[in-house]
């Protein structure tokens, strides 16, 4: 068991992973940012989905926009507040500030905290721009993020670019070429884990059912598919199962302009030439494989136990 700052701009896939985690890990508290809604809308998301799922872990906002590019819309696939408009909503978005609290709880429990971070990564990139002190001191960072283009797994919202990563390049590429200890999980995982939409009735959680609702219907209408990738939860399977997964190692770049911007970059040969734009950054771990049946079965067993007991 570990324990996570969660790091969300939690839409469906999100709050899937976070009642994932909160059977599994030890939740110290989340962070969210702009990404599948503004952060606003995520902080009172987090707080919902928290009261709803009985989750107990303080919540804090992070940041609005990115580093560098001016801000895009929201997505829509998960509804218009992220949850699939399936509860009323009460709840105030102030809340303490997310980058001061991970620089803050890094700093007082070192190499004991791992981030996982499920949005784009600017609260990542910004704590670690006003605090590199705390670069050795995270024990590690899991990122649901990227497409490197196995098995023909691209981008899922340019040919190149997956959403997270896309949101904010410049701060992707800081992390990724960062010393920090990283896992990336991205596209070319999360796609072969798939449920369907009589599999997530079966898990008789309520609530996760309510709110999955325009997420199917987005779907089965793009993709002829009743049913949803796991895309999220796989951060937090990583966690739980490291077993499941096969890891290529190497140096990462973000590309941040251009028709490519967003696109994860992966060095593969040793033979450049001329310029090498991967010249003395740091190996980070990228999974490439997944045992999906391996996955699945503990993600179902562990949210299916009503007695909320962890597997």
């Amino acid at each position: 068991m570990r324990t996570l700052i969660f790091d969300t701009d939690i839409g469906v896939d999100d709050a899937f992973a976070l009642a994932y985690a909160a059977r599994t890990q030890r939740l110290l508290g989340i962070t969210t940012v702009f990404g599948n809604v503004a952060v606003g809308q995520a902080v009172k998301n987090a707080r919902l989905f928290c009261e709803k799922m009985k989750i107990d872990a303080p919540v804090y906002r992070g940041c609005s926009r990115p580093l560098a590019l001016a801000p895009s819309a929201p997505a829509k696939l998960h509804g218009e507040d992220g949850l699939g408009d399936a509860f009323t909503n009460p709840y105030s978005d102030r809340a303490p500030g997310a980058v001061s609290f991970i620089i803050d709880s890094i700093r007082a429990q070192p190499h004991e905290i791992t981030l996982v971070a499920i949005g784009p990564l600017t609260n990542i990139a910004s704590a670690i721009n006003q605090a590199p002190d705390i670069i050795p001191l995270v024990k590690e960072l899991v990122i649901m993020g990227g497409a490197f283009g196995t098995d023909g797994h691209s981008g899922n919202v340019t040919p190149f670019a997956e959403f997270n990563i896309w949101k904010d390049p410049h701060a992707a590429d800081q992390v990724l070429s960062s010393a920090l200890r990283v896992v990336v999980v991205p596209l070319d995982v999360t796609h072969k884990v798939l449920i369907g939409s009589k599999e997530i009735q079966q898990l008789n959680q309520p609530v996760l059912s309510a709110i999955v609702r325009p997420y199917l219907a987005y779907s089965l209408q793009k993709e002829g598919f009743d049913g949803m990738a796991l895309h999220d939860t796989l951060a937090i399977a990583w966690l739980c199962q490291p077993q499941a997964f096969q890891l290529m190692q190497g140096p990462l770049r973000v590309i941040t302009e251009g028709i490519a911007r967003g696109q994860t970059v992966r060095k593969i040969s040793a033979l450049a030439s001329r310029d090498d734009p991967f010249r003395d950054l740091p190996d980070q771990r990228v999974a490439l494989g997944v045992d999906a049946a391996q996955v699945r079965d503990h993600f179902f067993r562990t949210l299916s136990d009503q007695s909320g007991s962890r597997p």
